[in-house]
C-alpha cells in the first residue's frame, strides 16, 4: 500500500535531506528502498548486539529478523524470544520498540505513513484527485528488483495469516485516513465525510488487489498490476475533478 515496504532502512523518511547513509535509507529516486540500499538478507542466526544503535535502525533490525524467521518457521512457531535472540538483543529490548509480535511484522509504520504523506504533499495542485492518487500509489509501492524477495515475504505474511488480520485492519484503517485527509484537502471537506472517505477505501482495495495477484503470480509485475488497477480507480475518481 502498500502499502508497506520492507527493505533495509525503509523507516528512514524518503527524500529526507538528512537521512544517514549508514542508515541504507530509501531515496525518491531508484528507491533504494520495505518496501524500502541492497535488500541484504539478514540471516535468523543470532547477531552481535551494537551497542547505542539507533531507533530506526533497530526497529529495522528487528522486523527484517522476524519476517526472516516467520518464513522459515511460520508466524504462529515463533516466539518474540525466538526473534530476541535471533537479533541479538534482550526481550526486552523488542517490546521496546514494538507492543505486539503481530505489530512486528508491520515495522514501523508510522515511518511508512509519513512517507506517503510526503508524496502526496509533493504532487501539485493542478494534478487531478484521480491522477494525484494513481501516481502517490504507484510510487509508494515502488520496489527495486533486489528487495521484491524479502517484500513478497512480508507481504505474504500480512495478507494470509490468520492471526494478522484484526492487526492489519487497525493498519489499514490509518493508511486510508491519510488518503481521505489527502483528498478531504483537495475536495474542502471533511476527511470523515462519505467521499473521501469511499475513495480511500477504494485506493486501498486497488493496492491489496494488486499485491494478491503478485502473491498468486510470482510471475507478474507488481507495478503493471498497480497501474492496471489504478485505471480503474482513476475512472472512477475522475468524475470529483
Amino acid at each position: 500500500m502498500w502499502i508497506t515496504k520492507d527493505y533495509n532502512g525503509t523507516e528512514c523518511i524518503k527524500a529526507s535531506p538528512n537521512c544517514d547513509p549508514s542508515h541504507n535509507c530509501s531515496t525518491t529516486s531508484g528507491r533504494t528502498h520495505p518496501v524500502p540500499g541492497t535488500d541484504q538478507h539478514v540471516s535468523a542466526e543470532p547477531h552481535t548486539r551494537t551497542v547505542g544503535r539507533k531507533r530506526i535502525t533497530t526497529m529495522t533490525h528487528i522486523s527484517e529478523v522476524a519476517i526472516d524467521l516467520f518464513s522459515k518457521q511460520g508466524f504462529d512457531d515463533t516466539s518474540v524470544d525466538d526473534i530476541a535472540t535471533a537479533a541479538g538483543i534482550a526481550r526486552r529490548t523488542v517490546f521496546r520498540y514494538y507492543p505486539s509480535k503481530n505489530a512486528i511484522a508491520w515495522g514501523d509504520f508510522d515511518i511508512y505513513l509519513d512517507e506517503l504523506r510526503l508524496l502526496l504533499d509533493a504532487i501539485p495542485d493542478d494534478l487531478s484527485i484521480a491522477d494525484a492518487l494513481q501516481r502517490a500509489l504507484i510510487e509508494f509501492n515502488s520496489v527495486p528488483g533486489t528487495e521484491l524477495p524479502r517484500h513478497r515475504r512480508r507481504m505474504s505474511l500480512l495478507l494470509e495469516i490468520p492471526a494478522l488480520q484484526a492487526h492489519s485492519m487497525l493498519m489499514y484503517a490509518e493508511w486510508r485516513q491519510v488518503i481521505a485527509e489527502f483528498c478531504a484537502r483537495r475536495l474542502g471537506v471533511d476527511a470523515g465525510a462519505p467521499v473521501p472517505q469511499t475513495i480511500a477505501w477504494m485506493t486501498l482495495g486497488t493496492a491489496l488487489a494488486a499485491y494478491e495477484q503478485w502473491l498468486a503470480e510470482p510471475d507478474r509485475d507488481l507495478e503493471a498490476l498497480l497501474i492496471e488497477g489504478s485505471r480503474t480507480l482513476t475512472e472512477g475518481v475522475a468524475a470529483l475533478g
